[in-house]
């Protein structure tokens, strides 16, 4: 058979697997609901508590370096909001092709593949660590340029330096989470999270506490708490609980690599434009008529939203990972009928913290202040926290659905349009001109992000999924490899038991 004749086969084999895989006529719709709800479950819950864990982790040295000096908090907060978020941003949405690749072909049963696309991410992102690193040597100097006070620069300048090893934590944490839960194994990263975040506490304690080594306690007991999830990563797939997926390290990793790049980049961005979003509402809203309170309820708000992103951030992942293993099978009612699964379970509970916000919207300041001022501020803002939850729920899926599909540069442009063009200069106007303070600010962001989902909603809803599943086996066919165990393909495997059959 030629190289056409044995691509329209595959691609004839795809389509008419994608309407042999409809459910049996007599299964209910609640049953199928309930078995997809369980697939989505199973990827999503160890997703969420893993990344409360590692968002724990931050919040625990955060508090133990405030009990330092005020000094050392400001530096702390400083480089963890300007520098490390802005690394974080990159590795994570880089990450995020990761996701796309291992879940396409472990959907296509193309399992070695693998661990091959996880050496790529590691060599792709190493280097593009390696080149943020003298950003945190020169940090002092960076901050001191900028005009910051040159007591904080160097506290600054010196915290910085122990976040180097947290950065390249970042590589290996986010890369081999993606390759687990593309084949549903990341129960085995939320249960190491958990039990890193405990660590974490009692070493803080020990070291800062007890021992009172200040700045360098508190970041080793940071350092040693997140790699123990790597390394806990590590013994799980080299000690053969990966098997079919990781055959060991191979010379293939350094193949094919600028396509991986290109979608490494156009995933970096489309992350980095949603995290970097709210980091530039706060720098406005530093500029307010009292910027303590503005700050102050700004950043309680956005601390609230970000504990209820963490939840919709698992519907994120169940929804990268449902729709690439649907896609790279050959399934496309499948994916188009997760999508809807995940999204209806997802507004459910956005409308329960929207319900919360809205009756208790005072009530939360309280949590993080006593101060009056704020607490009228924060509750000024709580209608608009509510409905920016509650666009969160549906967001979150839409973006998950994207990384599934590989479309993250089309999400980037969206993101650009909806943040930058629309989202920050409106919240500027109505801050500013209309002269609503925060609120005005608030409510710029708010409608970025409305404008973003009902966009990201329609081009979801316009999508045509069979397409997608033959964009997804022309990307896992052009980046195939041979097994070396036996040199035959997994597709090609399948459609010889078929012939037999």
């Amino acid at each position: 058979m030629n190289r056409m004749t044995a691509d329209e086969g595959i691609e004839e084999r795809l389509l008419s697997r994608s309407g042999a895989a409809e459910p049996e006529e007599d299964s209910s719709l609640r049953s199928k609901v309930w078995e997809e709800s369980k697939k989505i479950w199973r990827v999503a819950f160890p997703g969420m508590l893993s990344k409360v864990s590692v968002s724990g982790i931050f919040i625990v040295t955060q508090a133990f370096i405030g009990h330092i000096g005020e000094t050392e908090l400001a530096a702390y907060a400083l480089i963890q909001i300007i520098g490390v978020q802005f690394v974080n941003g990159i590795i994570l949405g880089m990450s995020s092709a990761t996701e796309t690749l291992c879940g396409q072909a472990f959907g296509a049963k193309q399992y070695h593949m693998l661990g091959i696309y996880l050496q790529r991410s590691w060599i792709i992102n190493i280097i593009t660590v390696t080149i943020l690193v003298p950003i945190f040597i020169c940090t002092a100097a960076i901050f001191k340029l900028l005009g910051e006070d040159d007591l904080i620069a160097d506290s600054a300048g010196y915290i910085a330096r122990w976040f180097i090893p947290i950065l390249y934590y970042f590589i290996f944490s986010f890369t081999i989470l993606s390759f687990l839960q593309s084949q549903l194994k990341n129960i085995v990263i939320a249960w190491l999270s958990s039990i890193s975040f405990l660590l974490h506490v009692l070493l803080s304690w020990i070291f800062v506490t007890v021992l009172n080594w200040g700045i360098p306690g508190a970041m080793s007991a940071m350092i040693v708490a997140s790699w123990f999830v790597v390394i806990g990563g590590f013994v799980y797939i080299f000690g053969g609980w990966c098997s079919n997926t990781w055959k060991g390290f191979s010379l293939a990793a350094f193949a094919d690599l600028w396509p991986v790049i290109k979608l490494s980049v156009s995933s970096g961005v489309m992350i980095c434009l949603e995290l970097w979003y709210t980091a530039i509402l706060v720098l406005l809203a530093g500029y307010m008529k009292n910027a303590t309170v503005a700050i102050s309820a700004f950043s309680i708000c956005l601390n609230i939203s970000a504990w209820a992103f963490t939840i919709f951030l698992g519907f994120l992942i169940g929804a990268s990972v449902r729709i690439s293993n649907e896609l790279g099978r050959g399934n496309a009612k499948a994916a188009k009928f997760s999508i809807k699964v995940i999204l209806i379970t997802s507004i459910n509970i956005g409308v329960f913290f929207w319900i919360l916000c809205l009756v208790f919207g005072r009530q939360i300041a309280y949590i993080f202040t006593s101060k009056e001022d704020i607490a009228d501020e924060v509750a000024s803002l709580s209608v608009l926290l509510a409905f920016t939850i509650l666009l969160y729920s549906v967001q979150s899926v839409l973006l998950g659905a994207a990384i599934g599909a590989g479309t993250q540069s089309m999400v980037a442009y969206v993101n650009i349009g909806c943040y930058y063009v629309i989202g920050v200069p409106l919240g500027v106007v109505l801050g500013y001109v209309a002269n609503l303070q925060v609120r005005g600010i608030w409510i710029g962001m708010t409608i970025g992000i409305a404008v973003q989902t009902l966009i990201l909603g329609f081009i979801t809803y316009r999508t045509n999924w069979d397409e997608q599943v033959l964009k997804a086996s022309e990307r896992l066919n052009r980046w195939f490899l041979q097994d070396a165990e036996d040199g035959t393909s997994s597709l090609t495997r399948e459609r010889l038991i078929d012939n037999d059959e």
